[in-house]
């Protein structure tokens, strides 16, 4: 890792989660890495389907969002594929940490398997434009997939954290931007602002917190604005975010990977954490994801989507206001109305 500047989330040679976004202290990473290695063999028998069938998808991911909304697909796990109308009548397509691969590991023949395949085929999606990559761990950047990308030769921009292009270089992707938080690429039709988050990201026992993690705000030309958190805990920066870049009509919240909770609180979103984080961020309306594909923590796999529709029911909201969508469903999500705001 190159040496940097020193920030607030930085010392120069590794990156934290500063005070400004962090709620409580974390443990010392030494400490931490001891403690998930003592719950890794200890952990309890997976209660997870060895493998479940995806409904039959539904909607068109190649037809032109209808006007005033956003065209939604979810893949799986962390991964949708945006589709932002554009002025000329045609559509920007956007993949967030696209995971396709039947393993989120460095190895094909262990470590975390998926339970259901994604909700649609890498060769069934139109051309992307834009890929999104929000951190190192292997279940938001995984090379198989990227290097799948580019032989499709689709050359999308691919926008992530600082210090993470070293590790896409070699998947054949040609246009890799790195930004720092609250960092801006602007394009034709679309800027892209990379936010903070509260988590860390490593790719070996080597490497730890040397790479930048984060989510990013989109805001089309109209001035619409989509919230993609990437992986994150709940934390002051759900704040800051409204406050610096506007409140998002959408944003896709993580709602698993969140037991042990003594270790996991600092890095992964509860439900109810994650419905906190829509209030906090002012967002219209909200998407769960990062549940139900990749066993990586203790909960029942369908327990973050009962948790997610109780603590809405519980706060009195409109059962809209953020759920789930099914694996593979495609769906046009109107933008917030300014009556609506």
């Amino acid at each position: 890792m190159p040496l940097l500047p020193a920030s607030d989330h930085t010392d120069g040679t590794r990156f934290f989660n500063p005070p400004s976004i962090r709620p409580d202290t974390t443990p010392p990473g030494r400490m931490r890495r001891l403690s998930i290695l003592k719950w890794q063999w200890n952990r309890p028998k997976s209660d997870w389907p060895a493998w479940i069938e995806n409904p039959v998808p539904t909607g068109d991911p190649h037809a032109l969002p209808a006007p005033d909304t956003v065209q939604v697909t979810f893949i799986g796990h962390s991964t949708f594929l945006i589709r932002l109308p554009r002025p000329d009548g045609t559509a920007l397509s956007i993949l967030t940490d696209p995971i396709f691969s039947l393993r989120c590991s460095p190895f094909s023949f262990m470590g975390p398997r998926r339970v259901r395949a994604p909700g649609r085929a890498l060769a069934d999606l139109p051309r992307i434009d834009v890929v999104l990559v929000s951190h190192a761990h292997y279940d938001h950047m995984d090379l198989p997939t990227l290097r799948a990308l580019a032989r499709r030769g689709d050359d999308p921009l691919v926008v992530t954290p600082l210090c993470n292009a070293r590790f896409m270089r070699a998947t054949g992707l040609r246009r890799i931007m790195e930004l720092d938080w609250w960092q801006s690429v602007a394009m034709p039709d679309l800027q892209v602002t990379c936010t903070p988050a509260r988590h860390g990201a490593a790719r070996t026992p080597f490497d730890h917190n040397k790479s930048l993690w984060g989510g990013f705000m989109l805001r089309d030309a109209a001035g619409h604005r989509l919230f993609f958190a990437g992986d994150t805990a709940h934390g002051r920066h759900w704040g800051l975010i409204r406050d610096r870049l506007g409140a998002p009509d959408i944003a896709l919240l993580p709602i698993g990977a969140y037991d042990p909770r003594e270790l996991m609180a600092g890095v992964h979103t509860t439900p109810e954490e994650a419905l906190e984080g829509l209030r906090q961020l002012g967002a219209h309306h909200g998407i769960g994801m990062h549940f139900g594909t990749f066993r990586l923590t203790d909960e029942p796999m369908d327990e973050p989507v009962r948790r997610l529709a109780r603590a809405v029911q519980d706060t009195g909201l409109p059962p809209d206001v953020m759920g789930i969508m099914d694996h593979g469903e495609c769906r046009d999500i109107a933008w917030r109305q300014p009556d609506d705001a």
